[in-house]
């Protein structure tokens, strides 16, 4: 304690001169501590007492300090402004870094800005849904062949339509002079993308085949097939690949595999023999040349009547085989058509054959099988799948084995009896009578029992009756009534988003009641209705014309989740003979949106508020190129 105070009463900044002389205090105090306080109060630093310490550091502080000062005394103003030049110097270097950083930002953001709000989108993404184009002249109300491919490569499935323009239509047919040419129409406008002149007319226009470029521009071509002339051309451009005269065609051409190893699908198509001997003929044809593969095989056919097919069939072993007729169907091993044309054997997958229906020859010097009977006169054969490949029949390998590995529709004139059958062995499941059938059955799902349904129409005294039937048990699903449209023309349907499909047909105003007049007169007005499985009780007006539509098709958008109705139509003239060809597209589901709503029955529910909203979400999407097993069955239609 006495020390600690001694250390308090010295001035500070005082130097100790005397730090060793006797302090009274100190040592009289000094006898009081412990050992353990000396070792603390008087342990040395540096050699120095603690105090001693304590003190020189306080000295050497006030030097420091007093130097400091003096050195600012005698440096003067001209220094302290040299260092504000200098903080001022620091200041403008950090405001431009901020500069040089801020400055890219700012225009990567404006970039940005003018990429997303100022450029103009592409002419790709700027669709006009719906449109309406003349073609050329029309006589009578002959269906002009069409077919829908993405030529352009845009994504969107354009029109390639044989196009007829008369000249002097003043004149007798004899003497009129026709202009006949092909036409590739943008799906998205309507814009022209070719078009190729023409020396016959046309009966088929299929697209798809190989090409074999690397390009996808330039990876398909459209198959042209004329009365005496097969003419494949660049489906993007339109020019001449090959051309091939093979006798008189009949048919459309059916997509086979490769039969001679060059890794390019092949082709089949019938013609009329030139022995005239015998009834019907099959050639092959090379996918990739446009060549003759051997020569022609002929066939004597038992029954007379309309042209079935060629259409090919795979079996569940995968065993090939054609099927054609003249009003009967008939069925011959594609590896024996290949024997016969080319006197060589077939390759080991086409030389498959399926022992079940080879057990259907009814003798084994005949090289047909008999499907149908010759009883009933058969006017259609058709692939019982949802989806248009059995109408535009494109020769894309995914659409070709779509439609050879399904069932098949088989529309009759005789019997007047709507039958399925096993493609197995060809025995009737369910059988059922009907009326008068004049166009094809359009397959589709109206349940979800995974099996196509089929809307058919029945027309009679002047009463067209339309039916969904479904396909697993032959009973009826859906039906009404309406006014005779006096149209031939198919239905459709379309595949949606949820899986089930809606269906679109031409019909005059629906009646009320069954009508047991013997004839309706003919309405001025058609109107194309679709059905909705989820409102049955409901159909929605999408369009009306007075003109005659001449076919139907249906494209899709994947992208926009949306699909086209696309129809060709004859209509009349002001001051000229013969009418004009109008081909119209029309956007389901805005045409849908806006519908005019027909109710069949008093039922209030749903609402009109309800439905709308539902009908804005409604979407459609591509039919999935696939086959399911759909229990092996075969359709046949007897009117």
């Amino acid at each position: 304690m006495a020390a600690s105070l001694s250390r308090a009463l010295k001035l500070p900044g005082k130097k100790g001169s005397d730090l060793g002389e006797y302090d009274p205090l100190t040592q009289a105090d000094s006898e009081d501590e412990t050992e353990d306080d000396d070792l603390v109060l008087n342990y040395p630093r540096n050699g120095l007492n603690p105090a001693v310490a304590d003190l020189r550091g306080e000295e050497e502080l006030d030097e420091e300090e007093e130097l400091r000062e003096g050195a600012g005394h005698e440096v003067g103003p001209g220094r302290s402004q040299g260092g504000a030049a200098e903080e001022k110097a620091a200041r403008v270097r950090g405001a431009m870094r901020s500069a040089a950083f801020l400055l890219p930002l700012s225009c990567a953001a404006l970039l940005v800005l003018l990429c997303a709000f100022l450029i103009p989108c592409p002419q790709g993404a700027l669709l006009q849904m719906q449109w309406e184009r003349e073609l050329g002249d029309t006589a009578g109300v002959t269906s002009p062949p069409i077919a829908l491919w993405d030529v352009d490569g845009d994504g969107l499935e354009d029109v390639l339509i044989a196009v007829t323009n008369i000249s002097n239509d003043s004149q007798p047919m004899s003497a009129q002079s026709k202009e006949l040419s092909v036409w590739a129409l943008g799906g998205g406008g309507g814009q022209m993308l070719w078009r190729k002149s023409l020396r016959e007319p046309l009966i088929s226009v299929q697209c798809g085949l190989q090409t074999g470029s690397s390009d996808p521009l330039h990876s398909s071509a459209c198959v042209l097939i004329s009365s005496g002339h097969m003419i494949a051309i660049n489906a993007s451009t339109g020019w001449t690949l090959w051309t091939t005269a093979v006798g008189h065609v009949v048919s459309h051409a059916v997509l086979l595999p490769d039969l001679q190893g060059d890794a390019f699908p092949d082709l089949l198509i019938a013609t009329l023999p030139e022995d005239k001997v015998s009834d019907l003929a099959l050639v092959l044809i090379s996918g990739r040349s446009g060549a003759l593969i051997g020569r022609p095989v002929n066939f004597n056919l038992t029954a007379q009547g309309k042209l079935i097919g060629p259409l090919l069939h795979e079996t569940q072993t995968g065993a090939y085989y054609v099927m054609f007729g003249l009003g009967t169907v008939e069925a011959v091993s594609l590896s024996l058509i290949y024997s016969r044309a080319t006197g060589q054997t077939a390759a080991s997958r086409v030389r498959l054959k399926d022992p079940t229906w080879e057990r259907l020859r009814k003798s084994n010097s005949s090289s047909l099988i008999h499907i149908s009977s010759v009883s009933d006169p058969v006017d259609f054969l058709l692939s019982l799948v949802v989806g248009s490949c059995q109408r535009l029949r494109n020769l894309d390998g995914v659409s070709a084995l779509n439609c050879s590995r399904s069932d098949w529709i088989v529309l009759s004139n005789s019997s007047r009896r709507l039958s399925v059958l096993r493609a197995s062995d060809t025995r009737p499941i369910w059988s059922l009578s009907l009326a008068s059938i004049h166009t094809c059955p359009a397959a589709g799902h109206f349940n979800d029992d995974g099996v196509p349904d089929l809307l058919v129409h029945q027309s009679a005294n002047g009463v067209r009756k339309v039916q969904i039937m479904d396909g697993a048990r032959g009973r009826s699903l859906w039906e009404a009534e309406f006014v005779c449209p006096r149209l031939a023309v198919e239905d459709s349907s379309v595949l949606t988003a949820s899986g089930q499909s809606v269906f679109l047909f031409w019909a005059g105003d629906p009646l009320a009641q069954p009508q047991n007049v013997s004839k309706v007169a003919e309405p001025v007005l058609r109107k194309l209705f679709l059905l909705h499985p989820n409102y049955p009780t409901i159909l929605l007006e999408l369009s009306s014309t007075t003109d005659t539509v001449l076919s139907a098709a249906v494209s899709y958008q994947a992208q926009q989740k949306d699909a086209s109705y696309i129809s060709v139509s004859s209509r009349p003239s002001s001051g000229r003979a013969l009418g004009a060809q109008v081909l119209q597209t029309l956007s389901l589901r805005a045409a849908a949106a806006d519908a005019r709503i027909l109710r069949l029955t008093d039922a209030d529910k749903p609402s009109a508020f309800q439905l709308r909203k539902f009908l804005r979400r409604l979407a459609f999407r591509q039919v999935q190129q696939q086959t399911p097993d759909l229990h092996n069955h075969t359709l046949i239609l007897s009117l």
